[in-house]
């Protein structure tokens, strides 16, 4: 009677042999797709007896099975087609085509709710190819690239949004919506987000027993609307939803904002809007986000420290003063620039309201300011003059004006920053220079405490 070792031994035998036959079936198969690739494939399918063996024995293999994957299991319901391009066959080989065919199926299985089967053909998908979710996606998009239809010049688009393809020369996708609008390049993360997104785009209520009645209002209208809206309450609306975001990448919406901001002194005097656009590759959102620009509808303030030596009654003890103040810049679309200089008694709370050209108290000033690039060239700044005929008064603009000749006027040059993009919302001084008004003598000033300016957006200021 055998023992238990040599029925052990007898069956590895049968195992091995088995497995030596599924393994040459295996390459005579692939010599075989290789010589005819425009015939359906078939692939060998290993029976569950043997299946079970090879997850039962692991340790006894050879030594050479450690690099080949194990067995599949058969699958249902999965077509067997040759995917062809425009120019000719498909570019995927016959084992990441086989894979794309499984993840396919497997998609279906989860569109129909039968996620257990949906679950069974991602891992076995997974296993053929661990980059088959990319190569499904990139074969889903060059099955719809030829399918596309062309619709006339004379023919009225449907109301959806509709989305092309990314153009080779420019590299970015286009958006556009209905009735015929041009369309807007788009690049970077943005058009890869939009790349997932569905053909046909409308409102989805949270709750499905719930209707949308925003869906019923024309896309025209819609756009009308959100012409008058700003910029930043334009960006949460994009981020509703999906179509809010492609209605909001109209060209007509920041066509409007991009020449109401830059006009001179916001850029040189030769140079054209369309000319900075072109740059941008006729991105009109990109250009506004992008391009440097000044901001009127705040103040650009500076907070700076220093530390005094102070006095005290103890010798031993060494008494120091920490001094706070802060500058001020307000720009207006006109070319003018205020800058005020104001110690810790006048907080941002007191000045912002009378920053103004009426204003009149010490370390007041107005000057011209022009953009060029990323720097900001601010000259003429003239202090104005205050003479009190009475008891100095609580507020600093109840100060009467009397002119008074100016000796020296100063000028500063200011690298415009942006912290997140798209913001522009900090000033670095360069220099800070005084210049004689008789001679035109340049005397550049220290910047020992100096600190950046950054924005401070004040509401009822207009930007443009």
């Amino acid at each position: 009677m055998p023992t238990s070792t040599e029925a052990e031994s007898a069956e590895l035998r049968r195992f091995r042999e088995q497995w030596k036959e599924e393994v040459r079936q295996r390459r005579e198969e692939q010599h075989a797709q290789r010589g005819t690739t425009t015939e359906p494939t078939q692939q060998r399918v290993s029976s569950p007896e043997t299946y079970a063996r090879s997850h039962a024995y692991p340790s006894t293999a050879p030594p050479e099975t450690e690099a080949k994957p194990p067995p599949t299991r058969s699958v249902s319901g999965v077509s067997h087609h040759v995917l062809h391009t425009s120019h000719g066959q498909s570019p995927l080989s016959g084992s990441i085509s086989r894979a794309v065919e499984i993840y396919r199926s497997a998609v279906q299985h989860e569109q129909e709710s039968d996620l257990d089967e949906a679950l069974r053909l991602y891992r076995q998908a997974f296993r053929l190819n661990p980059d088959v979710d990319r190569a499904y996606f990139k074969e889903e998009q060059r099955l719809q690239q030829p399918g596309r239809s062309t619709v006339g010049t004379g023919h009225r688009k449907t109301t959806s949004i509709i989305r092309d393809e990314a153009t080779e020369d420019t590299g970015g996708r286009v958006a556009r919506a209905a009735e015929g609008r041009e369309p807007v390049q788009l690049n970077g993360t943005l058009s890869k987000v939009l790349e997932n997104f569905p053909q046909v785009l409308t409102f989805e209520p949270e709750d499905n027993r719930e209707g949308v009645p925003i869906n019923m209002i024309p896309e025209e209208l819609l756009l009308y609307i959100l012409r008058d809206l700003d910029t930043t309450t334009l960006e949460r609306f994009a981020a509703v939803s999906r179509k809010a975001r492609v209605l909001c990448l109209d060209p007509s919406i920041w066509r409007d904002f991009v020449y109401l901001a830059y006009k001179p002194p916001q850029i040189p005097e030769a140079i054209t809007v369309q000319s900075i656009v072109d740059g941008y590759d006729s991105n009109y959102r990109q250009t506004y986000i992008e391009h440097p620009r000044l901001r009127s509808d705040g103040v650009y303030i500076a907070v700076c420290h220093y530390v005094r030596s102070g006095l005290g009654e103890n010798p031993w003890i060494n008494v120091s003063h920490l001094i706070t103040y802060h500058r001020y810049l307000r720009f207006f679309p006109d070319g003018r620039v205020l800058s005020l200089l104001a110690n810790e008694e006048y907080q941002p709370a007191l000045v912002i309201p009378m920053l103004k050209p009426s204003l009149r108290m010490k370390g007041f000033y107005i000057g011209d300011w022009r953009l060029e690039g990323s720097s900001v060239l601010i000259t003429n700044l003239v202090e104005r003059h205050t003479h009190a005929t009475h008891a100095p008064p609580a507020h600093p603009s109840h100060y009467t004006h009397i002119p008074q000749p100016t000796r020296y006027h100063f000028q500063m040059t200011i690298t415009l920053r942006s912290k997140p993009l798209g913001r522009w919302n900090k000033l670095d001084l360069v220099s800070y220079e005084s210049v004689n008004a008789e001679d035109g003598e340049v005397v550049p000033l220290p910047l020992k405490h100096e600190r950046p300016f950054w924005f401070s957006k004040v509401k009822s200021w207009q930007a443009y």
